[in-house]
């Protein structure tokens, strides 16, 4: 076979594999990263060029805030990208696919994935079981970020806008389609015009919430960072009180320095967007990936399936060692033992009992494997991670005599 021959069969099977297809098109990027970047940055420009009937209705007004938004979106892809490569956080996704296309789980995977939603995403109960007072500011901070972005984006992007029908209707057109309509001086319209208002009160009351918690938290003081942790409380609180004397300006004030406020917000924005995928808040996008874990790794909630290759007790799940001992083995770190078990068969008790066993360089111990360990020089090593036995002491008491 010459060589144009063999080029030829090799297009034929490039085209024929997806997977080739894909490897093929990543060689016109500098990397992945590269690539998925240009498929964010080009699925918002195409959203947007629908939703602004081919730029025709582009607000030049937010034009700072449309290219600081471009600009969280590559931050956030690239963020997401390289959490997403790591070995562990690689596997889960793999795991994720690989449970989510079995027909057997379906009825499992739907019903974890809305309880998850429901109770870390939406309730927020893992912050409320840290106290009623964190779970209030962390939920009004957390919902109060979400809704500003639904709202910000939305209008930046040109997706949704607002249409006069008559003097006294509009109607709301999202991606340029018509839909709802409502009273020009309606409690839903008010509702509407001030949702970013109502998103930054519930921001505002969070961050002031969080700040007095930090002040007077004296075990906060010892282990928190300035620049990590107060920082991005700074910047909401920069974000909300310039956002909100915007509209006590033109509401109250008649207008009074309007463009000044206009602009001071903005720079607080752009620098909010730019900050947000490269400091402390970017566990907000993958926070809801927390699903897989329940869905993976849990058959039934809070029961564990996999027993100890030792003591024979229930640790955890099969799914979740076999993707541990994958992690591990990708790592080159997967902690074979002589026997050909791994680390990850035996439960944390037997683990660290094992470690203790080759720290001091003795092998199994016959008889009771959570009793009394001999060693060379005399003294008596309890049994690791369970009470004495019993033997223990009978034996201690045989010495005495």
């Amino acid at each position: 076979m010459n060589n144009l021959e063999r080029n030829y069969s090799t297009a034929n099977n490039e085209s024929a594999n997806p997977k080739l297809n894909l490897k093929s098109l990543e060689r016109s990027f500098y990397s992945k990263t590269s690539m998925y970047s240009f498929f964010v940055v080009s699925f918002l420009f195409l959203t947007m060029w629908i939703g602004t009937g081919q730029f025709v209705k582009i607000d030049l007004m937010l034009a700072g805030y449309m290219v600081a938004s471009f600009i969280f979106a590559i931050g956030i892809t690239v963020r997401m990208a390289a959490w997403l490569i790591r070995p562990a956080t690689n596997q889960m996704i793999k795991r994720s696919i690989q449970n989510m296309l079995s027909t057997k789980r379906t009825k499992r995977n739907v019903m974890s994935i809305v309880k998850t939603i429901v109770d870390n995403i939406i309730l927020q109960k893992f912050i409320f079981k840290r106290g009623l007072y964190r779970g209030i500011q962390h939920w009004l901070i957390a919902w109060g970020c979400i809704g500003s972005f639904a709202i910000t984006f939305g209008l930046t992007f040109g997706w949704m806008h607002f249409r006069l029908i008559d003097a006294t209707t509009y109607q709301m057109m999202v991606f340029n389609i018509p839909t709802i309509t409502m009273q020009a001086n309606g409690l839903f319209a008010e509702m509407i015009y001030n949702g970013l208002n109502i998103t930054a009160l519930m921001v505002l009351v969070g961050v002031i919430m969080a700040l007095v918690r930090r002040i007077h938290n004296h075990d906060l003081k010892v282990t928190e960072r300035a620049e990590f942790d107060l920082l991005p409380l700074y910047i909401l609180l920069a974000v909300t009180v310039t956002g909100l004397l915007l509209t006590v300006s033109y509401k109250f004030l008649g207008g009074l320095i309007h463009p000044q406020l206009a602009l001071i917000h903005q720079i607080t924005v752009v620098l909010f967007l730019i900050y947000f995928p490269f400091g402390k808040l970017f566990h907000l996008p993958i926070r809801p990936l927390a699903t897989a874990v329940p869905m993976n790794y849990q058959e039934e909630i809070m029961v564990d399936t996999r027993s100890c290759k030792k003591c024979g007790t229930k640790y955890s799940s099969d799914d979740q060692i076999a993707d541990v001992k994958s992690i591990l083995h990708s790592q080159q770190f997967d902690l074979k033992l002589e026997d050909g078990s791994y680390l990850a068969d035996y439960c944390p008790n037997c683990r660290r009992r094992i470690r203790v066993m080759t720290q001091l360089n003795l092998g199994s111990v016959k008889g009771n494997p959570y009793g009394p360990v001999q060693t060379n020089n005399g003294i008596h090593v309890p049994g690791f991670g369970r009470k004495r036995s019993d033997e223990f002491y009978n034996q201690s008491a045989e010495e005495e005599k």
